[in-house]
């Protein structure tokens, strides 16, 4: 069953909004929050931690949300259920929240390299998987690259694709650095799917530079016979695709030499409570908030942009 022939049996929130929690309070839940409050269809009625004292949950009850610091105890002890739930813990830990809200009528947008849900990027997929509840955003690193790489290969014979993503250490996280071996196998697990390309590798840097580096991603890929202005264009294109969500996203280089290609995007944060160079964090985040805005407007009877009445 696909994820738009679902009812989720949960009631409309505030203002006509379908109900939303945020499990997380680290810099991914707390922009998260953020971009909540700003949505016009998504209503925050919960934002989870474990720890009282967090910023994420301080942050949360300043914009006059419901706040828990008891995990996903918290969320399986709601009086309804939600519609939608952002994971931003681990990959870990969201194998063990995917299992306990099996039952749930809730849709699950995992921002962890847990790679057990349906993998989604926007401008390659749509919004939505074709089966199951769980959705996956893959990473930062693969939610940059992988549009150029799936266009790349949508449009010449590449032989080889590598990504090579740096974020600042300063927005690298405890959970981050938990899942480095997950994020570089599930990255690369979501380029070679999404290209069918079978000679991939992906790599992430983790720069203690000062000032911190703004979050780069460098697509290398070799294609016979690559042609330098076809080449620019179709990067061109993507780039435009994805800024309509994401606007901080921005080609920085695009270089032919024989059949090698290189391809850098830049990423820099438009949010409340990001540095400008967590464009990390805000893209994977702004991927989030589109696939739960999209899932808000299938919900509405007339298929607007409002919720179930």
């Amino acid at each position: 069953m696909s994820i738009s022939e679902m009812a989720t049996g949960a009631e409309v929130g505030r203002g006509g909004r379908i109900r939303v929690a945020v499990i997380g309070t680290g810099a991914i839940g707390q922009d998260l929050v953020s971009k909540v409050h700003r949505s016009p269809v998504l209503d925050l009625a919960l934002a989870v931690g474990r720890n009282a004292a967090s910023a994420g949950l301080a942050h949360a009850a300043r914009l006059g949300y419901p706040t828990s610091d008891g995990g996903i105890d918290a969320v399986l002890a709601a009086e309804r259920p939600f519609d939608v739930l952002f994971d931003a813990t681990s990959a870990a830990a969201h194998l063990e929240h995917w299992r306990l809200l099996a039952d749930e009528p809730t849709l699950l947008v995992d921002l962890t390299p847990s790679k057990i849900g349906q993998m989604v990027v926007p401008t390659v997929t749509g919004t939505r998987g074709t089966t199951g509840r769980d959705v996956s955003l893959i990473s930062c690193g693969g939610q940059a690259s992988i549009p150029v790489a799936h266009a790349l290969a949508e449009r010449f014979a590449v032989d080889y694709l590598e990504v090579v993503s740096t974020v600042a250490s300063t927005i690298a996280g405890r959970a981050t650095r938990l899942n480095l071996d997950e994020y570089v196998a599930t990255t690369q697990h979501a380029v070679t799917t999404f290209t069918d390309v079978a000679d991939t590798k992906a790599i992430l840097n983790i720069s203690p530079a000062v000032p911190p580096a703004t979050f780069r991603t460098a697509v290398h890929a070799v294609i016979p016979g690559a042609d330098a202005g076809a080449v620019r264009a179709v990067v061109d294109e993507v780039a435009a695709r994805v800024r309509a969500f994401a606007p901080g996203y921005q080609v920085i280089a695009c270089a032919v030499s024989g059949d090698r290609v290189v391809v850098s995007v830049e990423v820099t944060a438009t949010s409340d409570v990001l540095p400008p160079y967590a464009g990390n964090l805000d893209i994977i985040n702004s991927a989030a908030i589109l696939v739960a805005e999209q899932h808000a407007a299938r919900l509405s009877p007339a298929g607007g942009t409002g919720a179930r009445a």
